[in-house]
């Protein structure tokens, strides 16, 4: 049977999606100029004027059409209107309803456009002997910058190139009642090859330095990530004079094979699959006779620079120092902290921080340098050690002497004193002008307590990763739409997951909880691994860091816990054989994931799904549905003219 086909020739395709032919009437339409793959507007109520549409629009295939169309409804006469009103009433009213969409959700902001077309292309940075395959945005790997400013809009235009289903999750940014554009599986049904679909997020009252990275099929191994930065509304006072300049510092383990090799390995070898190499920004290593580029940047003496550094590897977390140069830390995913002198940092799997630095030496080169913790990586010359060159302007001089020395890779004392001494500055503002220390949980009531254990296991004879003994399983249907049109019906089962156990037996199930809404969550994270340490994420949500240590976690542990300057982040690290403690107020209703950033975790079962709701609809608690959303699995298209079944049993 063939497939049918409207009139003017163009094939169906899902809601939601653009047919590859639609790409540059889109990119028109939200930017008004064929040229322009991102385009900043500042709308406000008092320059709105309607009748003046017309010209924003004006020059382009859109603008065209519409003065086409007039032309023949004036020359067919009052018959002819009726038809012509017909052809072109609906782009009319979708360009209406962006620019009323831009005004009402952002008053004091910018709408920033972003057209990504994300490729497997190859790529020989890293390596003269080998071309690697690597997943790129718009040609670029790493992917570009998302440069926004507090209360932002974002509007990123994803083109699928690949040949599978993609997502994209932004990793730190809240989704403030939003969780429909997080971006994971369990949210939001895949980008299609050959189509394309458009996020529309708000960085509601955040700062400081995140990434984004595709979050299904272990893409990320391959490329696909980059960095976002959120800065502060000219409004609030930074605790830290002007930098001269910022530089993005992306670090991360890399393996050679291409991804879908690389998870075919994982679920049929059960040992652990280890990286090839570390790269800085997508380059190879300073001096590696494998490298053909390697990162370096430019700065002149006597200025300061903040460096935004992330973790966007796989497993290795790594511990990083600028050779002769200290490093103040001013900030960790949208905290900042208390201004700390340190000579090397230790960054896990999926952190963010800001450090600045200061060119104080002569003028020459000097190495900037990333090990892996937790790993005997051998030699300072193994592939396995990133190093780029921090470069004065007017140097003459290469770099000299040996890569500086850092703490031992097995450490783990020096890593959690570290870590305990990183607190929140209680008298900075961040994204609001009231200080940091406004809240606070010295006087907290507890409304859930979870207890994670993070290990592995065998289920079926295939090696798993799995929380309290449970590996998550991906339904087809993402958690979100079943939850909002089917009540959560024949997708999963609210609260099955046991939250403070460990099931005997290691199961397989689509793990959803309940989390109170407006109540404060403890979560204990505990590593039942004693070889790998492990870093654990929540969506939607910042978290304060109040404990870590060795060894069990008992009730007694809270007597160590800081109540008082604990820094609030979203991702953290849990050391081998250790615990970390962390409290969250669950004041953003929505489905979250909470998830191992191991991707070999992450990807094989360790991760869960909290359900924020609150039934009362005034004021509505939650955004509805964006009007491009995608259906997939049980829920297809026709999904909100049906009524929802009644809730499962045990809701």
């Amino acid at each position: 049977m063939e497939e049918e086909v409207p009139a003017d020739g163009t094939p169906k395709v899902p809601r939601g999606k653009t047919p590859r032919g639609g790409r540059e009437r889109r990119r028109l339409i939200l930017a008004g100029d064929g040229d322009a793959s991102r385009r900043r507007s500042r709308y406000g109520w008092e320059k709105l004027n309607l009748g003046e549409i017309p010209k924003l629009i004006e020059g382009t295939e859109f603008g065209e059409r519409r003065k086409r169309g007039y032309g023949e409804r004036e020359r067919e006469g009052k018959e002819g209107e009726s038809a012509t009103m017909a052809s072109f009433e609906q782009p009319r009213i979708t360009l209406l309803s962006l620019v009323l969409l831009s005004l009402i959700s952002c008053m004091n902001c910018l709408d920033t456009y972003y057209e990504w077309i994300v490729t497997a292309d190859f790529y020989s940075k890293t390596s003269n002997l080998t071309l690697l395959q690597v997943i790129k945005i718009n040609g670029m790997f790493p992917g570009p910058l998302i440069n926004a400013t507090t209360n932002d809009v974002v509007h990123v235009n994803v083109f699928n190139d690949l040949d599978e289903p993609l997502l994209f999750t932004w990793n730190g940014i809240q989704q403030r009642l939003n969780s429909w554009q997080d971006g994971v599986s369990g949210t939001n049904c895949p980008i299609e090859p050959w189509t394309n679909w458009t996020y529309v997020f708000q960085a509601k009252d955040q700062i400081g330095s995140y990434t984004y990275f595709p979050s299904i099929n272990f893409q990320k191994s391959s490329g696909g990530y980059g960095p976002i930065r959120v800065n502060n509304r000219d409004v609030i006072l930074v605790p830290f004079p002007k930098p001269e300049a910022e530089f993005d510092l992306l670090v991360g383990d890399w393996m050679d094979d291409y991804y879908k090799n690389t998870r075919i390995t994982i679920q049929e070898n059960s040992n652990r699959t280890y990286p090839n190499a570390m790269l800085m920004n997508g380059k190879g290593p300073y001096g590696n006779l494998d490298s053909t580029l390697y990162e370096s940047f430019n700065i002149t003496k006597g200025k300061t620079y903040r460096f935004r550094i992330s973790n966007v590897g796989t497993q290795f977390s790594f511990n990083l120092r600028f050779q002769k140069h200290p490093m103040v830390l001013v900030e960790t995913e949208g905290s900042y902290t208390n201004q700390i002198t340190l000579d090397s940092l230790d960054v896990h799997v999926g952190q963010s921080y800001s450090v600045l630095v200061t060119a104080d030496q002569d003028e020459a080169d000097y190495y900037v340098v990333a090990t892996p913790k937790f790993f005997d990586f051998h030699s300072s010359n193994s592939s396995l050690v990133a190093k780029g060159i921090l470069h004065y302007l007017n140097s003459l001089s290469p770099v000299q002497g040996p890569v500086p020395d850092g703490p031992g890779a097995f450490d783990v004392d020096f890593s959690m004193n570290q870590a305990k001494s990183i607190r929140w500055n209680l008298t900075a503002g961040a994204a609001r002008p009231n200080p940091q220390g406004t809240f606070n949980v010295s006087n907290v009531t507890l409304s859930q307590t979870f207890i994670l254990h993070g290990s592995r296991a065998l289920i079926n004879e295939v090696q798993s990763y799995v929380v309290n003994n449970v590996s998550y399983l991906t339904p087809t249907t993402p958690l979100k739409l079943a939850d909002h049109f089917r009540n959560g019906s024949g997708v999963y089962q609210l609260d099955e997951f046991p939250t403070q156990s460990v099931s005997g037996a290691a199961v397989y199930g689509v793990s959803v909880v309940t989390g109170v809404h407006k109540g404060w969550l403890e979560i204990v994270f505990k590593n039942d691994l004693v070889d790998e340490i492990d870093s654990w994420h929540l969506d939607g949500f910042g978290f304060f860091v109040v404990g870590l240590g060795l060894g069990e976690w008992t009730v007694d542990s809270r007597d160590t816990y800081n109540l008082y300057d604990p820094v609030v982040r979203s991702t953290v690290q849990v050391y081998p054989s250790g615990w970390t403690a962390v409290y969250v107020f669950l004041d953003n209703p929505g489905m979250w994931n909470l998830r191992s950033q191991n991707l070999v975790h992450w990807y094989m079962g360790q991760e869960i799904y909290i359900r924020v709701h609150n039934d009362d609809p005034n004021p509505a608690k939650e955004r509805p549905p964006p009007q491009n959303l995608l259906f997939c699995g049980v829920v297809d298209g026709d999904a909100a003219l049906a009524p929802a079944p009644a809730p499962q049993a045990g809701w």
